[in-house]
């Protein structure tokens, strides 16, 4: 059973160093200890303690920033934390301020932290929700009963600058194999979005199951996302337009971005099932609730094809405030080389035509219409020819290579969850790469950033999202995010996070490759 703690005063967890007396305050948490690893860190002077007379202080414009902090703390420490314009002089604050810092960039802030408080600084909201995140696990995961009240929660002194490597730090959450519901994303949001991972890729239909509402097709939901679909039968579900919204806001909150996507022309068994005009024959494919790929494909020649597509593209650019709209295109093998390059240079434009930056598996980058669009590659080849000639002529990319970023592939032969096809991967295998340098004929200059997709076929539950992201998801998050990979220092710090997974309940891998604390 999960257990979902707010955070209740708890024996003190181990922290680095020697310990500190029964009833003495504990050395702050180091500032350079956090996940994904900061770009300058520079301690110096007193730590910064939170009171019951602490404030957070944070313009208008910044209050949903402010409000995210409050909301993490105010359970954990007991105090009110009161949202504030102005801090009165001499009130200790956690200050949120705006301006313009050239180094920073969209997502960069600074945080300095003293005797008086501690103040976030960024060009905007998202540097400032990135530094929050910074500021939580600053925090002390747990807090022995004995500590005096005054010294509980303690920031160490100094500053931190930093900004991410890429601007696409991106998850992936197959709803299509079995269908996760709208708190089991939200919970995944609030997880991914600790480490900075600000897009959510929602994989929406595939051959088992459609997962999102479209008015003009209405039975592609009915039939769908009925009771029975999903791998095994037992992933039944989808998201109504309300839900959708609702993540989407929910989401925009924490500094991530939604992506939809439909995959097609192939993986379209449960779109078939539904309207078996979009089949050559006429006649409804049965059901699959198996996890065979490459059988299915929209028939290319029929107007009916376009109508439909264009309908799901326009319905869904219109409740997707995100730039980026993900239409699939792997494990075509149904349908003719021919067939598949005139069908993307039809769909390609019609994403640009409702507003959005088309999104694809590797594979479009066949099509010449995907100059302008953006290719996730997810190969186990560190070269890929088509990819390499799509992107002289624009096109830019997204990295997941299988066989490091998928993180439904089991972490060893004895995990009880997970495939296996593209080779089990630990934690250090997750980490151990370079999303820039990956593919020896694609420019690092072309790499927006890195995904790590999560397939559903053997999931079921929370839990098992969980088991099979963390610590995984929060290794590729720091490939992301920092301007450099060092094992042994990831190993330390992703160990010493262990216990805030525990307080929070997520059911992570205890990987053998890490000291858990």
């Amino acid at each position: 059973m999960r257990l979902r703690l707010a955070a209740l005063l708890v024996v003190a967890l181990p922290l680095a160093g020697a310990p500190a007396p029964a009833g003495a305050a504990p050395a702050p948490v180091a500032l350079g200890s956090v996940v994904p690893a900061p770009v300058q860190v520079r301690p110096h002077g007193p730590a910064f303690r939170l009171t019951p007379h602490t404030v957070i202080e944070a313009p208008a414009s910044a209050r949903n920033v402010a409000d995210r902090l409050a909301e993490a703390l105010r359970p954990a420490t007991g105090y009110r934390l009161p949202i504030v314009g102005h801090a009165p002089r001499g009130v200790p604050a956690l200050s949120l301020a705006t301006g313009h810092f050239d180094q920073l960039g969209a997502e960069g802030y600074r945080l300095t932290s003293g005797r008086s408080g501690v103040r976030i600084a960024a060009n905007g909201n998202a540097g400032l929700f990135a530094g929050v995140q910074t500021l939580r696990q600053l925090l002390p995961a747990a807090i022995d009963a004995s500590t005096p009240r005054h010294a509980r929660w303690a920031v160490a002194g100094g500053e931190i600058v930093d900004y991410p490597r890429f601007g696409f730090r991106g998850a992936m959450l197959d709803e299509a194999r079995h269908f996760h519901t709208v708190p089991e994303v939200k919970a995944y949001i609030d997880e991914m979005s600790r480490f900075k991972v600000n897009y959510l890729h929602l994989h929406l239909a595939d051959d088992q199951g459609w997962r999102i509402q479209i008015d003009s097709w209405p039975r592609l939901t009915t039939v769908g996302g009925a009771p029975g679909t999903g791998v095994d039968g037992v992933g039944g579900g989808y998201l109504t337009k309300a839900d959708y919204r609702d993540l989407v806001r929910y989401a925009s909150q924490r500094d991530v971005t939604i992506v939809p996507e439909i995959d097609m022309p192939g993986h379209v068994n449960a779109a078939q099932v539904a309207y078996p005009e979009l089949t050559c024959d006429g006649v409804a494919p049965p059901p699959r609730t198996d996890t065979e790929v490459g059988y299915s494909s929209l028939c290319i020649g029929k107007e009916v094809t376009y109508r439909f597509v264009e309908d799901v593209i326009r319905e869904l650019a219109a409740m997707t405030p995100g730039p980026y709209l993900h239409i699939g295109g792997d494990e075509a093998h149904a349908t003719t080389a021919a067939d598949y390059l005139a069908f993307e240079q039809r769909v390609l434009p019609l994403v640009a035509k409702y507003g959005k930056t088309a999104y694809g598996w590797n594979e479009i980058a066949a099509a010449p219409a995907a100059h302008r669009a953006v290719a996730q590659y997810w190969g186990l080849d560190t070269s890929n020819a088509t990819l390499a000639a799509a992107v002289a002529q624009g096109t830019k990319v997204v990295m997941s290579p299988a066989n490091l970023a998928y993180i439904d592939q089991k972490y060893d032969a004895n995990t009880p969850l997970g495939l296996d096809w593209a080779g089990y991967i630990e934690v250090r295998t997750a980490y151990d790469w370079d999303p820039g340098t990956h593919l020896t004929d694609v420019p690092a200059s072309a790499v927006l950033g890195v995904e790590a997709p999560l397939w559903s076929e053997t999931l079921r539950s929370l839990d098992d999202i969980e088991f099979m992201a963390f610590p995984r998801l929060a290794a590729i998050a720091e490939l992301g995010w920092s301007p450099h990979r060092d094992w042994a220092s990831f190993r330390a710090r992703i160990g010493a996070y262990g216990p805030r997974w525990v307080e929070q309940g997520v059911d992570f891998y205890r990987s053998p490759q890490v000291d858990w604390d």
